[in-house]
């Protein structure tokens, strides 16, 4: 098991590297790496390389949790195709590792005739996405289910199927079942350029340099910019960014379901959604911006989500805050995904991959190891990896504090550290020890959920901080 984060970077080629450890390009590594076969009498090497300190930590940390059904995506797409696919195959992989799911359902509220006019063309659409159990309701059903609701509701759309899931949990344990099959795990690895040389992509990068026969690029945000090193000029990332303000757990009574408001040109726009992590979420914004680092929230923004909230659910304004945030969207110019093969150059663009990229992870790794094959890379027959079994940090979920056979085993679990959250010495000191251990407070915080609770970490934090750093020199 390789895991780097600095020094020389290994001499060898790599017959495929993965740039990009975000959740789709961990689950192309983990795709790959489950194919065992021989490459020229020997296993396959696998890199995957990422410019941040950890899996995950850019647009994929920063979204808003939903696994969707793919009921309102473009009939016929790639991204239709693949979200559709893809929620069949993450529910699946989900439970078999332990990533807490709730399949909450959603409502798409109208709130003006016009509104409510579009609903049966938007069920219509989900018919012929393969999503068969939606059903328009009333208003007096409406608020049956969501009492809290603003005035003025007009009906909604029933999509049971919705469900709402822990992103951070996802992509790690993509990444970590693909580290504990042999890829190499590059961090802090930044590709600066990428060159030919001797029938192999050369790439430099801010560790050195790294060979490999084919390339992915699951860049994110920064696709169009390899992309146009290999030459091609097929898409443009514009960041979309995305505000959100997550509400306090005491708020989570107030909403059942995920709340949609009928979808515009720019996206699905603000909703209201509870977490697997007892929270409430308000958001996101959609602002088309040109820094691709441009993550910082906005008085602006928080007050539109404020006025949105108010008008979803009038009481939700009225709670506590205990985060906000913002993350970017790989939005272009296009309405699909970006996804085709190079054959000539061993390369495989994986672009354009915007919110329902979480949804579609494992469907899109499949597909990418497909056209892979197609250009000419043949790594053998795919075999079942060693399962994992995540933390779980799901508050419908029994937690480790919770679990008295557990504490009687190892008292560590029944000595609570972040108390808003009820993370205990033990999940730390087994977050330090993982295949694929935090860098940073914040890469804790996501495995555990230590300091991401209402107090923000000011009661915890020094206690934290001091089992962070003694478990990183031990």
């Amino acid at each position: 098991m390789t895991v780097t984060r600095s020094g020389a970077l290994p001499d060898t080629p790599y017959d495929v590297t993965v740039v990009g450890a975000g959740v789709v390009g961990s689950a192309i590594a983990r795709e790959l790496a489950r194919y065992r076969g021989a490459v020229d009498g020997r296993p396959p090497r696998i890199a995957l390389v990422e410019a941040r300190d950890d899996v995950g930590d850019a647009t994929s940390k920063a979204n808003t949790a939903i696994l969707h059904t793919g009921f309102d995506a473009v009939p016929g797409s790639l991204e239709a195709r693949l979200v559709r696919d893809g929620a069949r195959r993450l529910t699946a992989y989900a439970a078999d590792c332990g990533i807490p799911v709730e399949r909450v359902g959603a409502l798409l509220v109208a709130w003006d005739d016009e509104q409510l006019a579009a609903l049966p063309a938007l069920a219509a659409k989900a018919e012929r996405n393969g999503c068969h159990d939606t059903r328009t309701i009333g208003p007096d059903e409406v608020r049956t289910r969501e009492p809290h609701l603003g005035p003025g509701v007009r009906g909604a759309l029933h999509v049971p199927g919705e469900s709402i899931i822990c992103p951070w949990t996802t992509t790690l344990a993509y990444a970590t079942q693909a580290v504990r099959a042999g890829v190499d795990l590059h961090l802090n690895c930044r590709v600066e350029q990428v060159d030919q040389a001797a029938g192999a992509h050369e790439l430099t990068t801010s560790r050195g340099v790294l060979r490999t026969r084919y390339l992915v690029n699951a860049a994110g945000l920064h696709a169009d910019d390899l992309d146009r090193r290999l030459g091609h000029d097929d898409f443009t990332v514009r960041p979309r960014r995305g505000q959100l303000v997550v509400y306090d757990k005491l708020a989570r009574d107030l909403v059942h379901h995920i709340l949609l408001p009928v979808p515009t040109a720019l996206g699905k726009g603000v909703l209201v959604a509870p977490t697997v992590y007892g929270n409430v979420l308000l958001g996101p914004t959609a602002e088309d911006l040109e820094d691709k680092g441009a993550t910082g929230s906005t008085a602006e923004g928080l007050a539109l989500l404020r006025e949105k909230g108010h008008r979803i659910l009038p009481a939700l304004v009225d709670e506590e805050v205990t985060a906000v945030y913002a993350g970017l969207r790989a939005a272009t110019e296009q309405d699909d995904y970006q996804i085709r093969a190079h054959a000539e150059q061993r390369y495989v663009t994986v672009g354009g991959i915007r919110s329902t990229g979480l949804t579609a992870s494992l469907a899109i790794a499949a597909y990418v190891t497909d056209l892979l094959a197609e250009a000419g890379l043949d790594i053998g027959t795919p075999e079942d990896l060693e399962p994992v079994r995540m933390p779980n940090l799901g508050e419908a979920f029994p937690r480790p504090y919770q679990r008295a056979e557990l504490i009687a085993a190892d008292a560590e679990y029944g000595t609570l550290v972040c108390h808003c959250e009820r993370v205990s010495r033990g999940e730390i000191r087994d977050a330090l020890a993982s295949t694929v251990p935090p860098a940073s407070l914040d890469g804790l915080r996501r495995r555990t959920r230590a300091r991401a609770g209402r107090c923000q970490g000011f009661h915890c934090g020094a206690a934290v901080r001091d089992l962070f750093e003694r478990g990183r020199k031990s």
